[in-house]
């Protein structure tokens, strides 16, 4: 019955692909940078960006899919690096290699009088060697072909190949402030340009759907909703649009028409995301009726789509907790907080549901670890207990911003039985270790991750992913992971680290108390007094 019950978690376990990553293609396999001005024309400044977004579509379009720019900066965000400074070609591989792409282009755009020239390279990100560079010039106006022609030569297709039919491209001044839109550094300014190329092209839909995401960052629903609404049903973005009109629509709690719009893209082509975001107007509307069904059965449904996903599986185990099923909520929820160890709401519910089951001391080391992560569970203790589900508060579920992606499943651990747990988890502990001895560092915290899966409280494979994520700038990452690895067990290696992280990232004040706890661990440490004194030397804000 055990070993039923693990072969089960385990086929759901799939190899780590990073969340920017996901959308609702296949996945990117080329991450394409902006190209660096060259020479003095400042038009260069806003077609650096541009030249990559028109490269990455038409990568698209001959079936190498790029990463988004959207899931580019965000990417960047999570790694901590500047996404529009100049950075290291070994930063740009790591970072390239973090994101899980084969392919990493970056180049140079410049402009003579009205000639332009855009000239890149690609680089295999494992092997690391790059390819002789593509250069193709024009016209400025023909920016969208001598783009075309260069993201033809990346893809290796033959010269002369009869182009990939697309929509009509806009003129390079709607283009223009388009891309200006993007880049642009505060929403006024963003949507000041953005409106401007609406109106020279009513009909443009990156600039219509770049619209719905800054008015969506900035709480104003009601226009993403009609920028998403713009979007003309004939253009190859209209799922996209509709899918982003039915977020608008849950955001404004209009959850009839909400509930229209996901179920007419679930009669067209059903996804893991919209199985997903069914189940979040289920579970917020007012009444559920037979006819509409129960939130649970369309979390099941995504989780089948998308057993990747650890959201759907939160969102699953969240629903069982609100329709008082507490077996089913704790076995989710545990499956939950074995693929996501530092995700506090996760280890918050599930205590409140082992409590309800009568699991005392199990729900208060979860309780524990919930506080450790995060000062807000505090907070949702001393709730009042609502309509009996023990002061977890209500609309917690989480939406799906864009449509999932394929399964990736991995094999190795499908078959794992729980006399094979611990040894399988040594082995994949062992294997990451001499991958970080090697400086693989994108390999060794796969490893460490499916140890983690097996033996999710395990203090040395924390450590162990900990020191990795120091080490490949991942500060936030790396200080969750070190904080569950002393809420497991005491360390003077992980005081240190987590110290150290948390100065590099700017605060001094919660790295002071662990450099101070390090010193009484081990007081003649020349290592610990040295942190110390450089903790208290550094003040808040300052690396």
């Amino acid at each position: 019955m055990i070993a039923r019950w693990l072969r089960a978690c385990l086929l759901l376990l799939l190899v780590a692909v990073p969340a920017a990553a996901q959308g609702p293609a296949a996945q990117p396999t080329v991450l394409v940078m902006p190209l660096r001005p060259t020479g003095g024309d400042p038009r260069t400044l806003w077609l650096g960006e541009g030249a990559a977004l028109l490269i990455g579509d038409a990568l698209q379009a001959v079936g190498r899919p790029a990463v988004a720019r959207t899931d580019r900066v965000a990417a960047f965000d999570a790694l901590e690096l500047p996404g529009d400074g100049e950075l290291s070609r070994a930063t740009l591989l790591r970072a390239a290699q973090v994101m899980g792409v084969r392919d990493l282009v970056t180049g140079s755009v410049d402009i003579t009088g009205e000639t332009l020239t855009l000239a890149v390279r690609v680089v295999q990100v494992e092997a690391g060697r790059g390819f002789p560079e593509i250069r193709e010039q024009g016209p400025l106006r023909d920016v969208f072909a001598i783009a075309a022609r260069v993201a033809a030569a990346i893809a290796g297709v033959p010269p002369g190949a009869p182009p990939v039919s697309s929509e009509a491209t806009p003129s390079l001044e709607v283009f223009e402030a388009f891309v200006k839109g993007l880049v642009a550094e505060t929403p006024a300014t963003q949507l000041r340009f953005l409106e401007q190329a609406v109106k020279g092209a009513p009909g443009y839909a990156p600039a219509h759907l770049a619209i719905w995401e800054v008015c969506t960052e900035e709480e104003q629903h009601t226009r993403a909703l009609a920028a998403a609404q713009a979007v003309p049903a004939t253009s190859r973005a209209s799922r996209r649009a509709r899918f982003a009109a039915g977020l608008s629509l849950i955001h404004l709690k209009r959850w009839d028409d909400a509930f229209g719009a996901f179920k007419v893209l679930l009669d067209e082509s059903p996804t893991a995301a919209v199985y997903n975001n069914l189940g979040v107007i289920q579970a917020r509307r007012a009444s559920v009726t037979a006819q509409t069904g129960k939130p649970a059965w369309y979390f099941t449904k995504a989780t089948e789509a998308a057993p990747e996903s650890a959201d759907h599986v939160f969102n699953l185990g969240y629903a069982y907790w609100l329709d008082k099923d507490g077996p089913a909520a704790i076995y989710w929820l545990r499956e939950m907080v074995r693929r996501r160890p530092a995700d506090g709401e996760a280890h918050f519910v599930l205590a409140a549901a082992l409590q309800g089951a009568s699991s005392s001391a199990e729900a208060s080391r979860e309780r524990d670890l919930a506080r450790q992560l995060a000062s807000r569970f505090d907070e949702w203790e001393k709730r009042p207990r609502e309509d009996g589900i023990g002061g977890v508060p209500r609309g917690l579920e989480r939406l799906s911003e864009a449509e999932s992606m394929p399964v990736r499943v991995d094999p190795a651990l499908v078959t794992a039985t729980q006399q094979e747990y611990q040894q399988l988890a040594r082995f994949h502990y062992d294997r990451g270790q001499r991958l970080a001895e090697q400086q693989q560092d994108r390999e060794a915290i796969a490893e460490f991750r499916k140890s983690l899966y097996l033996s999710p409280y395990d203090a040395e494979t924390h450590l162990a992913l900990g020191r990795v994520l120091v080490r490949s700038g991942r500060l936030r990452d790396a200080i969750e992971s070190l904080k569950i690895s002393l809420w497991s067990a005491e360390s003077l290696q992980a005081r240190l680290l987590l110290a150290e992280a948390l100065l590099s990232s700017g605060d001094p004040v919660a790295a002071a108390p662990h450099a101070d706890r390090a010193l009484q661990l081990a007081p003649e440490s020349t290592e610990a007094k040295a942190l110390a004194a450089r903790v208290r030397a550094t003040p808040p804000g300052k690396p």
